[in-house]
């Protein structure tokens, strides 16, 4: 299936990023994380943006507003 995704959150680290994206995973929406910045210089102290299918915000809020 194709997607069009849209940005949702940004996270301040790899390990919340990588949080957030299991959470989200976890009740079936597809998620992608990806460096903020320069993609060949990201670290795991890097910002992340949290990335969710168009249209499918509205389920990454209830889904990360039951944690």
């Amino acid at each position: 299936m194709i997607f069009l995704w849209t940005k949702y959150k940004i996270s301040n680290n790899l390990i919340t990023a990588e949080m957030w994206k299991d959470a989200l995973e976890g009740e079936g929406l597809p998620t992608k994380i990806l460096p903020l910045n320069n993609i060949l210089e990201w670290s795991e102290f890097s910002k992340f943006i949290v990335m969710v299918p168009k249209g499918r915000e509205h389920v990454a809020d209830e889904i990360l507003r039951k944690l």
